[in-house]
């Protein structure tokens, strides 16, 4: 199954959702501080940070991943880990129905699973941008994000996108339920032609 999210939106600049910034905020106000925190954005020329209310360029959310792994490398992929935590944390709170929740939880984990990433694959464009998303549902279940913006431009020698990984992690352990991990396998950044992520539940957890 594919979603082009530039094809979705119609013409015009590609965006994506606030939360690929605003969820980092509080993350790097508790790691460095408000003061800190102004300095980075102010330095990388971020101070017009998203309010929320509407979508944001994929262009400024790609700035601001990119400049996080840049200026904090040491700690960048934590960071990311928890700013994508927390994304889905909203998105479970604010954008799926409690009904909907409900109901994956109490579905069979193979009809659930599938639910969700149908779920996900519609609303790929507040993630992806102008990417093209995919999921491959034989075992294991993967997503794929061709031409990833987010990491558009940039060269790194393993894959970069633990934000991405944090959303669909969260995501699938709190709606699905159980221990999921997800792992990028190959990246943009790399050289590879998609950002490639693998979704797996923790063999020892019943159901």
């Amino acid at each position: 199954m594919t979603q082009s999210a530039a094809a979705s939106r119609g013409v015009g600049i590609a965006r994506v959702g606030p939360n690929a910034i605003l969820q980092y905020l509080p993350v790097l106000e508790k790691a460095m501080g408000r003061s800190a925190l102004d300095e980075f954005l102010t330095a990388e020329h971020l101070e017009r940070v998203p309010d929320g209310s509407e979508m944001i360029e994929e262009g400024l959310a790609a700035q601001f991943h990119q400049a996080v792994r840049r200026q904090f490398p040491d700690v960048a992929a934590e960071l990311a880990r928890d700013a994508g935590a927390g994304a889905a944390d909203y998105i479970i709170a604010n954008r799926i129905p409690a009904f909907a929740r409900a109901i994956l939880a109490l579905l069979p984990r193979p009809v659930a699973e599938d639910m969700l990433s149908r779920s996900i694959a519609d609303h790929a464009w507040t993630f992806a941008g102008s990417g093209e998303f995919r999921v491959h549902r034989q075992p294991p279940m993967t997503f794929e994000i061709i031409g990833n913006p987010i990491v558009r431009g940039e060269c790194a020698s393993q894959p970069i996108c633990v934000w991405h990984a944090a959303v669909f992690t969260q995501l699938f352990s709190k709606l699905v339920g159980g221990t999921y991990s997800v792992t990028e396998r190959q990246c943009c950044a790399s050289g590879a032609e998609s950002c490639r992520f693998e979704l797996v539940r923790s063999k020892f957890q019943t159901y």
